[in-house]
């Protein structure tokens, strides 16, 4: 990548906007069971593509477990949130958008 830096306060997440593209990546890590994040909502759908680990989500009115593998997807206006079950947990989530935008719901 050739000396590319982020500015600092990027740590753990790219905006598409920095890069001129569409997509925002945050990446997840946790050594605690039982964490994760509020029932939120994005205005964009969001992709989970879990690396290590395993999560419970909560997608509108479905649950499903997923583990190293395993891709979930929120809709854009469905909330949701997930809950560690295993750690180490490891997962990048994607962004369709240039900016994370989240409003919390509890």
């Amino acid at each position: 990548m050739s000396g590319l830096k982020f500015s600092p306060g990027t740590r753990g997440h790219v905006t598409g906007r920095e890069m001129g593209v569409d997509v925002t990546v945050l990446f997840v890590t946790s050594d605690r069971v039982g964490s994760g994040p509020r029932l939120h909502v994005h205005p964009y759908d969001e992709l989970f593509v879990i690396r290590r680990g395993r999560a419970r989500f909560t997608v509108g009115d479905e649950t499903v477990e997923a583990t190293a593998g395993d891709v979930v997807r929120g809709p854009a206006g469905v909330p949701h949130r997930f809950e560690v079950l295993d750690v180490p947990y490891e997962a990048q989530d994607i962004h369709l958008s240039p900016e994370w935008i989240q409003t919390d719901l509890d």
